[in-house]
């Protein structure tokens, strides 16, 4: 029994996965749904475009004239604010569920202009609107009841008990049927989404550290480094002392174990979004954003040489190893990663000639 709640809860909730996994997809979630609704708002916005011009010409659509007017206006703000929110925003999802309840809104006041007849505009938007809509399926589910028992309320004095009757019939069913339309499709998205994350991890994961590789340094400190928002940030690049040694004396698997436990070290210590990962043999990157105050890097370099004297050791000698780091402060001057890799990669062969010092800040 327990085990069906906990499936019920996660369908209704997380769409089926566990809220981790959920968590970790749901902003591209909001990206797929912002790119989606976006081009919708254009569809909406020619579809009411053109009905407010037809209501001008034909009398049996005059009497609608100004709510197509009102739908157009709202759908061309909705694209412009489109062009100025963030697609992962709150903001964005928040006017994706606006519009929404605008479509049933639009679908009561039309079966309203015809009481004699049953809804068939609102049903249609009861199935069709959730099939475009990835969040959790328990949000949808309260859109679909508020909006019909809005339709169902408002229509109960306006229209005659055996139409309302029949609605009754047909909205009850249809929103229990758009609700489990929208836990379908979110179920199946999201995986999806799931999936497209995990293979995009293992393209981007170096297999020994479980760091990011040389790719995904690549593309993210490039993709920071392009924001004109952004000017701060301090690139450390560090390379294993002796480590051709290392291999050569004591075998590969001996360096591999190294590395993974050099690698290991890097991981408990950068934990707060910063960029880190294995460049290539022996060569790591550690990325820190927004930060620019050389002391306070000095300190973080002291502090990665420090953890991994003391937690690094070749097996079966219990020798330790020693590491040189190469420094470079981002002040919004380099515009790719090669420039400011550069810098660094000369203070670091700086560091490797000091003796005394095993690490060094580039200067101009």
């Amino acid at each position: 029994m327990m085990r069906i709640l906990r499936i019920m809860r996660n369908y209704f909730f997380y769409c089926g996965i566990e809220k981790d996994e959920y968590n970790a997809i749901k902003k591209d979630a909001y990206v797929s749904n912002f790119v989606v609704w976006r081009i919708l708002h254009f569809l909406i916005a020619a579809v009411f475009g053109v009905l407010y011009i037809c209501s001008l010409h034909y009398d049996l659509m005059k009497s609608n004239s100004w709510i197509y007017m009102l739908a157009f206006i709202y759908s061309v703000i909705a694209i412009v604010l489109f062009f100025y929110l963030k697609k992962d925003s709150i903001a964005a999802q928040l006017l994706i569920y606006l519009t929404m309840s605008l479509l049933f809104l639009f679908g009561c006041i039309i079966s309203l202009r015809r009481p004699d007849i049953p809804a068939v505009s609102f049903i249609a938007f009861l199935l069709i609107t959730p099939m475009f809509m990835i969040d959790k399926p328990f949000f949808m589910a309260i859109e679909l009841g508020v909006a019909s028992a809005v339709f169902l309320f408002w229509t109960h004095s306006v229209k005659s008990y055996d139409v309302w009757v029949i609605d009754f019939g047909n909205v009850i069913p249809f929103t229990i049927v758009g609700i489990f339309l929208n836990v379908i499709a979110n179920s199946l998205r999201i995986k999806e989404f799931v999936l497209t994350r995990k293979i995009n991890i293992q393209k981007d994961t170096d297999d020994l550290t479980g760091l990011k590789n040389k790719g995904a340094i690549t593309r993210e400190i490039n993709k920071f480094l392009l924001d004109e928002s952004t000017d701060k940030g301090v690139l450390f690049v560090m390379d294993i002392d002796r480590f051709k040694y290392i291999n050569d004396t004591y075998g590969h698997d001996t360096g591999d174990d190294v590395i993974r436990q050099f690698g290991g070290v890097l991981g408990k210590m950068f934990t707060c979004g910063e960029i880190v990962g294995r460049f290539g043999g022996d060569e790591f990157i550690a990325f820190i954003k927004n930060a620019d105050d050389s002391d306070i890097a000095g300190k973080i370099a002291c502090d990665i040489i420090r953890e991994t004297s003391e937690n690094v050791v070749i097996a079966d000698t219990g020798n330790t190893i020693s590491l040189s780091i190469g420094i470079a402060i981002y002040h919004g001057n380099e515009s790719n990663y090669s420039e400011m890799f550069k810098k660094a990669d000369i203070a670091l062969y700086e560091a490797k000639a000091d003796s005394e010092n095993r690490y060094h800040l580039y200067k101009e």
